[in-house]
């Protein structure tokens, strides 16, 4: 296995989204794993239903070694390290492999560090004072987090006219049938979704049905 500092990332991605995170895919699987064994064949089935994305969430023990995993053997995706609270975590996320980085909410000294850490990220926001704050340290890029419990769909429409630099990824509690919802509002790029990996799929190994559900996934907003 090579090591995470000899993958090449998936340059081919972000370049042809003009480098925007929220321009790659309609939904982005946002994954939790338990068992490293199961990060290359998610990744792997990830690919084939259409979603060359994924961010792997660091509330495991395995995340990180989940991360390098994929970043060594699947070339042909773009991985993320999620739930990024502390400064320290991003370097650590990085030297892992980490082609970008997601923060569920932002403080000064962790958007000091995303902004210092060479690769793509989206500082997390909930409310209009934590967007503008993102803004004026001139990022106009960010997630949305907790999605459905912070005020959904309608409080970001809320917010295009106000904020109309701010684009989001928003993420929390939206499933297929909310998705459209929210992508089709003019300050969304994408959303996390975690209904691609169901528990119950990935403990099974059922790799074709992750598959179905990013087919699925990717043709929303087609």
């Amino acid at each position: 296995m090579s090591s995470p500092s000899d993958v090449q990332p998936a340059p081919d991605l972000l370049r042809d989204s003009g480098g925007s995170l929220l321009s790659l895919v309609p939904v982005v699987p946002v994954v939790v794993l338990e068992d490293l064994d199961h990060a290359v064949p998610v990744a792997r089935a990830l690919v084939a239903g259409g979603l060359p994305v994924i961010e792997l969430t660091l509330r495991t023990p395995v995340a990180l070694d989940a991360i390098a995993a994929i970043a060594a053997e699947v070339p042909d995706i773009l991985v993320g390290a999620g739930t990024i609270t502390s400064p320290e975590l991003v370097s650590r996320a990085v030297e892992a492999g980490a082609q970008f980085l997601v923060s569920p909410g932002t403080t000064p000294g962790l958007l000091q560090e995303l902004a210092g850490s060479g690769v793509p990220f989206l500082p997390g926001t909930a409310t209009v004072s934590e967007a503008m704050a993102v803004l004026e340290a001139g990022f106009s890029e960010m997630k949305f987090f907790p999605a459905e419990a912070s005020g959904g769909a309608a409080y970001l429409k809320s917010l295009a006219s106000p904020l109309p630099a701010a684009r989001f990824c928003p993420t929390g509690g939206i499933t297929a049938a909310s998705a459209p919802s929210y992508l089709s509002l003019p300050n969304v790029g994408c959303v996390g979704g975690s209904w691609l990996t169901p528990a119950d799929a990935l403990a099974a190994g059922d790799w074709d049905r992750v598959a179905t559900l990013a087919r699925e996934a990717a043709a929303i907003g087609a």
